[in-house]
């Protein structure tokens, strides 16, 4: 691997295959390995217990999961900040949604208490959290922090 390509590991939306796609190639649209549909990395991708870790060790790139719950008012309130950021930033940060309610042994592991909570890792490591609604420019500032 040349020094300069940056990678990201991600499930398949669609078979929950998971994928190491070169994130210089994005614009060509990559594909799964498995069942060959288009991985779109423009939108936050779900993630679970199941492969949390995974995605984190192999991801070069900042990675910012949103931890929420699907009847969380302030969650739906962040929801499109989050998708617009996530576009603006395809590439550059691998976006990841975790749904607390369904995957409670990676959110009790990062010690979530409220909801949303965002959290930025590098190298797989917590780099910065924010609780509740935030606005994209403060997401932007957590991600290069």
């Amino acid at each position: 691997m040349e020094a300069t390509t940056l990678h990201a590991t991600v499930a398949c939306p669609l078979c929950g295959t998971l994928n190491r796609v070169d994130l210089s190639r994005i614009a060509a649209g990559p594909k799964c390995g498995a069942c060959k549909r288009p991985i779109l990395l423009d939108r936050p991708l779900r993630v679970g217990d199941a492969d949390f870790d995974q995605v984190l060790a192999g991801t070069d790139v900042p990675v910012v999961v949103d931890f929420y719950a699907d009847w969380c008012g302030p969650c739906k309130i962040m929801a499109p900040i989050f998708d617009e950021f996530a576009a603006d930033h395809a590439g550059r940060a691998l976006v990841l949604k975790l749904d607390t309610d369904r995957n409670p042994a990676t959110s009790t592991r990062f010690g979530v208490r409220g909801i949303p909570t965002l959290i930025v890792f590098k190298d797989a490591r917590e780099t910065g959290r924010q609780v509740g609604v935030t606005t994209k420019q403060k997401l932007d500032a957590l991600v290069l922090a």
